[in-house]
């Protein structure tokens, strides 16, 4: 007899419906499973068996054949456990045909018939949904997370004899149905701004790459507060959106980074990874292509710290997903195309000893070294980070004044008033920030007068800025603009967005 049951396989950040086909026939007892499965589906055969049996059900003592369709698609991972049982079951006579109709079924079963988690739940519940599926059913650990997708069933099962009795009609499960909301919690906030003594045009700085998205780079010695400010800097940020939590969940979901007990994300990421990243860990990819650290911090903050020490390999694959807010995944079998639109935030010392222009501690670093050192990072990606600012050394006096500056919420509610004005002006394209703007958009949006044209123009002269520096300039000044709660550019907006361009130009 042949059964046929539906479930899921995710492709990137993207579910494809996989038809499980189970056959038994005639012939030796065997288990057989074809359409191109990995190890992992290639070991079901055991689960499936002794869950089965262990469920107190009897497994078809006949050649069973189990073909994933279509067979051009790699089957890798655990996910179709499930299935495959049911399959199984309904070939043997055991489930009716049409119980499993209009359903898709995921989950990965351990040898007592358990269900266990399976990465990848939502984007196989927004698939289940596009495809017109009335429902889905998943592990009961996953199911708060795929209900996070609207207008379709999620049953949540815990065994396979519990998923057959309710196939069976005998004892229905009901539905898990909740509503997204971001706001049943407190804004997490490990560092407040207003902890952070001096470095007040530092300040300035994160407040305006948090209004318009913009990428920062700090540069000053060590211990001058650089990755305590950038730390900070998502307590400003303004809160996410219902789709921008839902955008982060599913890059979560398929690198099986969420929790347990967080079936949505509702804070923006900050991903910090270390220096020793590999180039794979940092955009993506392996055999079976996943979300890397860019990619992870989707929608947040991607600090590197020690940018220097970072390979310089890795640091220019950063070129591409800074330029177009995705990052591509080539193989010899086809592409995979990720999210990476992030903040960039940076931190260097200016030399390997970490005091070259201090005016209190001496360099003990050549001037050749220095020159390699600042090498390391070439010009062009240094041309696609918007603000340049440099970190001195914070003073006695600062650091012992028991006066507190503004806080997080404060500059936060400026930052998301700022936002607004952005999501207004750009209602009718896809644009979310100022950071995202085109030539054409600059063009449209940041009209100067001739006081500011002549102020760039002569920046332009002096500064030797590139093409692309000139754009980012306007974007800056256009958001510094909105900061100020004023539709027009003013000239006073174009020379600070200039002050944030590098002083010193890497030969």
């Amino acid at each position: 007899m042949l059964a046929k049951v539906y479930s899921c396989a995710v492709i990137g950040l993207d579910g494809v419906v996989v038809e499980v086909e189970v056959d038994t026939g005639r012939g030796l007892p065997s288990f057989i499973i074809v359409g191109l499965p990995d190890a992992a589906v290639q070991e079901s055969r055991e689960r499936v068996q002794a869950a089965v049996k262990n469920a107190g059900f009897y497994f078809p003592n006949q050649r069973v054949t189990v073909n994933l369709a279509p067979a051009s698609i790699r089957k890798e991972g655990p996910a179709y456990d499930l299935p495959i049982a049911v399959g199984a079951l309904i070939a043997a006579g055991q489930l009716m045909p049409e119980s499993a109709e209009g359903s898709l079924i995921v989950g990965e079963l351990s040898l007592d018939g358990s269900v266990r988690h399976v990465r990848g739940v939502l984007p196989m519940a927004a698939l289940a949904r596009q495809e017109g599926y009335e429902r889905i059913f998943v592990p009961a650990a996953d199911a708060h997370e795929a209900a996070l997708v609207p207008d379709v069933e999620v049953i949540p099962i815990t065994g396979l004899a519990q998923l057959v009795n309710h196939l069976s009609g005998v004892e229905p499960i009901p539905c898990v149905s909740i509503q997204p909301d971001l706001n049943s919690e407190g804004i997490v906030v490990p560092t407040d701004f207003r902890e952070i003594k001096g470095q007040e045009h530092v300040k300035r700085a994160m407040e305006v790459a948090a209004a318009g998205g913009h990428n920062v780079i700090m540069t000053g010695p060590p211990g001058a507060g650089k990755t305590l400010l950038a730390r900070a800097l998502p307590s400003i940020l303004p809160r996410m959106s219902i789709d921008e939590a839902l955008d982060v969940t599913r890059v979560y979901s398929v690198a099986d980074q969420l929790a347990a007990d967080t079936p949505l994300l509702k804070h923006r990421p900050f991903r910090a990874p270390h220096h020793t990243i590999s180039h794979a860990g940092l955009v993506g990819g392996g055999n079976f292509p996943r979300p890397g650290e860019i990619s992870l911090a989707h929608r947040g903050v991607l600090f590197l710290d020690e940018l220097p020490e970072f390979a310089q390999k890795t640091l220019e694959v950063l070129r591409q997903p800074l330029e177009d807010k995705i990052v591509t995944i080539a193989r010899a079998k086809g592409s995979l195309t990720f999210p990476a639109n992030f903040m960039l935030v940076a931190a260097l010392n200016p030399c390997p000893c970490g005091w070259f222009g201090d005016p209190t501690h001496e360099c003990t670093c050549s001037p050749s070294t220095v020159t390699r050192y600042q090498k390391r990072i070439s010009g062009p990606l240094l041309d696609r980070i918007d603000i340049h600012v440099d970190v001195p050394r914070v003073a006695y006096d600062k650091l012992t004044d028991q006066r507190f500056g503004e806080s997080s919420e404060t500059i936060q509610a400026r930052v998301e008033a700022a936002r607004e004005r952005q999501r207004a002006r750009f209602a009718e394209s896809d644009l979310a920030c100022n950071a995202d703007m085109r030539p054409a958009d600059v063009r449209k949006y940041c009209k100067l007068d001739d006081a500011g044209m002549a102020l760039l123009r002569a920046a332009m002269t002096q500064l030797q800025l590139s093409a692309r520096a000139f754009h980012r300039v306007l974007k800056l000044a256009r958001t510094i603009a909105d900061l100020s709660g004023l539709e027009d550019i003013h000239p006073a907006h174009v020379a600070e967005a200039i002050q944030y361009r590098p002083r010193r130009h890497i030969q």
